[in-house]
């Protein structure tokens, strides 16, 4: 192929980015963005809580984060478990009879391993066992979903906090990649949140709870996120929350709970939360995606027609990188 003068091919390349820049029609202000939907105890409405297949319910709807609950079994095991009895969601009562009143804490993980966990929920996840925490980080990690993890009654367990960084820690979950976009950590109580951020400082941290306004400021020492349940909301409250910076010099995040009606999702996206914590994350989804309006399908046919506009000029920019490639032009790194 007979290589044309560098020049030529220069300044074709310039005119050809000219040509891109006036290709692409100017753009208005973003939009604030939609709250980020949270599975709640994974896709709980759809599937047992707290259960693998409420994770892979969450994620056969599209929902990356996903909410659990952790405790501490008697022989010092974690587990995925939101009750402190393991009645409401187990047959523990008929596989253990004698052992009222199931506490979570006076179980061994052996003990645990062997109650139907989904049987409560529909017969049809009969034999869903309780995860312990380990097999939850391992599944998440085949799914590539995040976690917020709630430090479930932390004053019932002495040391939790430390035993839960551990097995983070042994399961690659507070690398960079993992603590910069993938986990937080909440807790009802202030003094297991200060805890994590003592003991992991790099690892984002929520306060569920509704502080007192002149209080955010003691609880963004140590909490990136005040996550509150969302009948006690307002708009002032967000906005309060969120003028103040954390630990890691961000604005304070609200991620709000636990929202299952495509009204309450609205009502408070329109206040400007972060997250929205729900059983039903897709109704939450639907509802703040567009203000919760379905694309047109005129709107459906233009955006084919941008992306197809996109997909040629990146075809055209590319056929003049190579040709300048070939005339041995180098370009400065970006």
């Amino acid at each position: 192929m007979p290589l044309r003068p560098a020049a030529t091919v220069t300044g074709s390349l310039a005119g050809l980015c000219a040509l891109v820049l006036s290709a692409v029609p100017a753009q208005a202000a973003p939009a604030a963005e939609a709250p980020v939907p949270v599975a709640h105890r994974g896709a709980s409405g759809y599937a047992p809580e707290n259960t693998l297949a409420a994770v892979d319910a969450a994620r056969a709807l599209g929902v990356k984060w996903v909410e659990n609950d952790v405790q501490r079994t008697r022989d010092g095991e974690l587990v995925v478990m939101h009750d402190a009895t393991l009645s409401r969601t187990t047959d523990v009562e008929e596989v253990f009879p004698d052992r009222a009143p199931w506490r979570v804490a006076d179980f061994t993980a052996a003990e645990i391993a062997q109650l139907d966990a989904g049987s409560w929920f529909d017969p049809l996840y009969a034999g869903e066992r309780v995860p312990t925490l380990e097999q939850y980080l391992r599944h998440l990690d085949r799914t590539g979903q995040n976690l917020l993890l709630e430090i479930k009654r932390p004053e019932l367990y002495p040391g939790i906090e430390a035993d839960i960084l551990g097995e983070l820690r042994g399961e690659g979950w507070l690398d960079r990649r993992h603590v910069r976009s993938k986990l937080v950590i909440q807790s009802f109580g202030a003094d297991s949140v200060r805890a994590v951020h003592e003991q992991a400082p790099a690892v984002r941290t929520g306060f569920l709870g509704t502080p007192a306004v002149e209080e955010l400021p003691l609880y963004a020492r140590f909490s990136d996120q005040i996550n509150p349940p969302h009948t006690t909301l307002t708009g002032e409250y967000v906005r309060r929350v969120q003028s103040l910076k954390g630990p890691h010099g961000k604005p304070l995040e609200v991620f709000t709970w636990t929202v299952n009606s495509a009204e309450a999702a609205r009502r408070v996206a329109a206040m400007g939360v972060d997250g929205i914590i729900s059983n039903y994350p897709d109704v939450v989804r639907d509802a703040t995606r567009d203000g919760g309006r379905e694309d047109s399908p005129e709107a459906a046919r233009e955006e084919a027609r941008e992306e197809s506009r996109e997909e040629e000029l990146e075809e055209a920019m590319e056929e003049a990188r190579e040709a300048a490639r070939e005339a041995g032009v180098t370009f400065p790194a970006a």
